[in-house]
């Protein structure tokens, strides 16, 4: 079986793209981050994910970006809070960590060359989510372009890397339904911003609105707990 490795958040959309890539035969090599987020309850649900799925191996990697700030997400700001998911504008919002999926790119870049692996798998979305400027194709596109400028193995010829991003296109009920389809047990998954200090979701955030949103479309009863 051909290696990927895959960025798993412990959310919805990593979950779902990880079940998609060993769909595709892939053996996956599971990647999460450290990064100095405001909780760590999404790495508790990516444990959760990657052991459900029993990846061949799953690394937690310590970057704190903390250091930068930035972001709702890594500094002393307030998640903001709505009542409907049509409040979710056009403008980025707070909850967007600087240069975040660049970085964790990066890194599965390297692993990926380790291992041998030309296929990294990447749950960005384009349609139903907040507005972050690194979930847009053209991002995708121009990184797969860089990456495959900036390692030894593909100078070499020994690696034509592919970024798959199979969530691009589609809805978050699509992506539920999908996800149904492929077994995933979003039982396991965490996707909230700002926790109750029992995990409990707080159903006012970004994150929270569009899960409901995707549950609430697709038909299916959401399994998170809210608060």
């Amino acid at each position: 079986m051909k290696k990927a490795i895959v960025l798993l958040s412990g959310g919805i959309d990593s979950a779902t793209v990880l079940a998609i890539a060993q769909s595709r035969k892939f053996h996956v090599y599971a990647l999460s981050f450290r990064y100095g987020q405001r909780h760590a309850i999404e790495l508790e649900a990516a444990g959760r994910i990657a052991g459900f799925s029993r990846v061949a191996k799953h690394l937690t990697l310590d970057i704190d970006l903390r250091c930068f700030g930035g972001s709702a997400l890594t500094a002393d700001w307030d998640v903001p809070k709505k009542t409907s998911v049509t409040e979710i504008g056009k403008d980025i919002p707070v909850t967007y960590v600087p240069a975040r999926n660049t970085i964790f790119l990066s890194y599965a870049l390297a692993w990926a060359e380790v291992i041998g692996s030309s296929d990294i798998f990447i749950g960005v979305n384009a349609l139903d989510y907040s507005g972050y400027p690194d979930c847009r194709p053209e991002y995708i596109e121009a990184y797969e372009t860089m990456a495959n400028l900036a390692t030894k193995a593909g100078v070499e010829g020994r690696q034509k890397l592919t970024i798959h991003a199979p969530l691009q296109h589609m809805t978050k009920a699509e992506i539920i339904r999908k996800g149904l389809d492929l077994g995933v047990d979003y039982a396991l998954t965490h996707s909230c911003y700002d926790p109750m200090p029992d995990g409990a979701f707080c159903g006012q955030c970004d994150s929270c609105l569009l899960r409901r949103k995707g549950f609430q479309e697709a038909g299916f009863q959401d399994p998170g707990r809210y608060r």
